[in-house]
């Protein structure tokens, strides 16, 4: 069965045999066949490669290879195997509290109503300092880390709600009067720039 990655080059090929077929051969657009033919090599097929392109791009932006796939990232995607249960992100990552692929997406996340273009409008920062310009050092999240996205999994959970500690602040964190990773509770985050000091977990192959 193909997959999208599959279709999407079958589409570009489709779209160059066209194009190749237009541009050596004008003569075949002189009907009314050659000329939706002509339309459709030139414009209706590379404008659905353009946007089939983005989609899949988007998509793959999601997984967590593509996050830690940029140099200044090595060291966040080390961290998520530091074998340690104070560590927040390896804790999640590896007891898949969170989808494994999608670790960083999971967490990082803006889960309000234009989160997802809020995100996206990050994300092509981010490239354009990764290949332009210079990655900050150390990495800040632009407006710090928000309960909710904390919240967003972990409010409703049993295990959460009946917490006594939560209990008794968790109108503070729902309003993110306490923040839940430098409250004193949960912040050993990633500390990526100590994170070759750390033992390391190894999942079984």
């Amino acid at each position: 069965m193909f997959g999208p990655s599959a279709l999407l080059y079958a589409l570009i090929g489709l779209t160059i045999v066209l194009i190749a077929t237009v541009a050596f051969r004008p003569a075949i657009t002189t009907g009314a066949a050659g000329k939706i033919l002509a339309f459709t090599a030139l414009f209706l097929l590379p404008a659905l490669c353009v946007a089939a392109g983005v989609s899949a791009h988007m998509e793959r932006s999601h997984e967590t290879r593509f996050c830690i796939s940029c140099h200044s990232m090595e060291n966040y995607g080390k961290s998520l195997y530091v074998d340690d249960p104070h560590y927040i992100p390896a804790a999640h990552f590896q007891n898949h509290r969170v989808p494994a692929d999608s670790a960083c997406n999971a967490c990082h996340a803006d889960y309000s109503v234009y989160g997802n273009l809020k995100d996206k409008m990050v994300g092509m920062k981010r490239v354009y300092m990764q290949f332009v310009s210079k990655p900050p050092n150390p990495i800040r999240i632009e407006g710090g880390f928000k309960n909710n996205q904390c919240l967003h999994c972990h409010l409703g959970a049993r295990s959460f709600e009946e917490g006594p500690t939560h209990q008794t602040m968790m109108d503070s964190l729902k309003s993110g009067d306490v923040s839940c990773i430098s409250s004193g509770c949960h912040d050993t985050v990633h500390n990526a720039a100590q994170v070759d000091q750390q033992k390391m977990w190894r999942p079984a192959q």
